[in-house]
């Protein structure tokens, strides 16, 4: 989760082959030069001008802090990765959320913080720099 908020904000140290790092970016850029060309709040537009940042960090940065649940809840309720092993005990129990991307709301389990809060995302390693995780 951390390493795509670090890609989409352009902030991956990226080790691998120099063409696929230049593709991503390329991608990137093309994908947020759309975002930026449909903003239609006019201070919006101006506080996002890329004159002195084509590659629009900006915008990607705001775009990751305003989508970062959004992009949490589709990696923890995908139907292709519900019986994945990267997810760890949860709900105050040894079992996982036997393929629910949620904690159920019962006595003894605790979903998150607040009352029923569950669709929180339990990480800020996403803001950590890469080099510290």
């Amino acid at each position: 989760f951390a390493d795509i908020g670090d890609i989409v904000r352009g902030k991956d140290l990226f080790l691998g082959i120099e063409q696929e790092k230049l593709y991503l970016e390329s991608n990137l850029k093309r994908i947020f030069q759309k975002i930026y060309d449909k903003l239609e709040n006019k201070e919006a537009k101006e506080y996002y001008k890329n004159n002195d940042d084509p590659n629009y960090y900006k915008l990607r940065e705001d775009w990751w802090d305003a989508n970062r649940l959004e992009v949490w809840k589709a990696i923890t309720c995908s139907e292709h990765l519900k019986n994945s092993s990267y997810f760890h005990a949860t709900c105050n129990g040894e079992e996982r959320t036997k393929g629910y991307c949620r904690c159920e709301k019962k006595s003894g389990g605790k979903a998150g913080k607040g009352s029923g809060d569950v669709n929180i995302v339990p990480t800020y390693f996403d803001y950590v720099p890469q080099y510290l995780r």
